[in-house]
């Protein structure tokens, strides 16, 4: 019989998960990779299925007491939830093993294989929060947010006064000039959150792409631009630089405008480190002077905004690049034989690890996370 964890469907419409802590589990693990980079997303989720169900549960908060349809609504969610609405996690994971299986199908999850599904997840949350955001902020229904649409609570005073704290009127209309790619003083979605992935014929995923033919052992290719929702995870040159020029007044001591080797080393480094320790597992990293040597493109002994871009992912990583590094952390954790990639029987022996919205009671809210950027 297949493994189940309690997914109760509660008479507000609301699916609230039960979460459990297996005894087996290890407090390394337990903890997860969101707590043990320092993240503040929330943790997750592997299967779609339960994105869809807590979408279809908060869309329907406000329904009748007793509806309980928004399940039906989801395609095969009855197949997989049972009539005492528990989730039948054995099921579910040996209908997605194949999904994830795909180049090659050869019974193994490779690195590249979970990191694409994983980043898919990401992306389709990215652009679900836009249009959701959209949504509300755009009152006037024309598909396209001005900023006093977005930002009402900012009078006309304030932003003629421009103030460029973190936080205050003038930062944000930085940010939203940033964004604004074509001048016109609104964001449409695409400047709100755009993207183009680009991925090799093996990738079958349901991605939408540009399929180019290459070798078997080609690598996939993925270029983001997310704009104004998240500056984090922009691949725009324009609004890498805004988020690092922020971040670069935090680690500059002198407030030159730079970092000098000893604020590199100090503040910069230290956060790659962390970064490239957990995706190489502690092997070829460079030092902090090789580091800094390989960044200081003009050789002036100190590091500007646009030397510090290649970085930038490690220095203000945003949840595309946690997708990578989820990714990194599910094969480093499930890897029972150490060989790099992982058969259905090790995922199954470590659902814990894929399901962990059920199990782990961190599930953080995501806009505080927006609020602090």
């Amino acid at each position: 019989m297949g493994k189940a964890v309690v997914y109760p469907l509660l008479a507000t419409a609301f699916i609230i998960f039960l979460f459990l802590s297996p005894k087996n589990q290890d407090d390394r693990s337990r903890l997860g990779l969101s707590r043990r980079l320092g993240y503040k997303f929330p943790a997750p989720n592997f299967d779609p299925l339960l994105t869809k169900l807590e979408r279809a549960a908060n869309e329907r908060g406000s329904s009748d007491a007793e509806e309980n349809s928004h399940i039906e609504d989801i395609p095969d969610a009855r197949e997989y939830l049972g009539d005492e609405g528990k989730l039948n996690i054995t099921l579910r994971l040996m209908f997605l093993f194949p999904l994830l299986d795909n180049a090659p199908n050869d019974g193994f999850v490779t690195p590249l294989e979970m990191e694409a599904w994983n980043t898919h997840q990401a992306m389709d949350r990215l652009s679900y929060r836009t249009h959701k955001e959209i949504e509300l902020k755009d009152t006037n229904g024309d598909g396209a947010i001005t900023f006093k649409e977005y930002l009402p609570q900012f009078s006309d005073e304030d932003i003629e006064k421009n103030e460029m704290g973190h936080g205050e009127a003038g930062w944000w209309k930085q940010r939203f000039m940033t964004a604004d790619v074509d001048g016109n003083g609104y964001l449409s979605f695409d400047e709100f959150n755009t993207y183009s992935f680009f991925c090799h014929s093996f990738i079958s995923l349901p991605l939408p792409c540009t399929f180019s033919p290459l070798a078997n052992n080609a690598q996939l290719e993925m270029i983001f631009s997310y704009s104004f929702l998240h500056p984090e995870d922009s691949s725009d040159r324009a609004m890498q630089r805004w988020v690092l020029t922020g971040k670069t007044k935090q680690m500059d001591d002198d407030q030159d405008g730079k970092l000098n080797y000893e604020e590199f080393s100090r503040h910069a480094y230290i956060t790659y480190k962390i970064y490239r320790e957990f995706e190489t597992s502690g092997d070829n990293i460079s030092t902090s002077d090789e580091k800094f040597s390989e960044l200081d493109l003009n050789n002036d002994k100190l590091l500007d905004v646009e030397e510090l871009i290649p970085i930038l992912h490690y220095l203000h990583p945003g949840e595309l690049s946690y997708a990578r590094y989820y990714s990194s952390y599910l094969i480093q954790e499930a890897d029972d034989d150490g060989d790099g990639r992982l058969t259905l029987d090790e995922i199954m022996n470590n659902e814990y690890l894929f399901y962990s919205t059920i199990y782990d009671d961190s599930h953080e809210d995501y806009d505080h996370f927006h609020d602090e950027l």
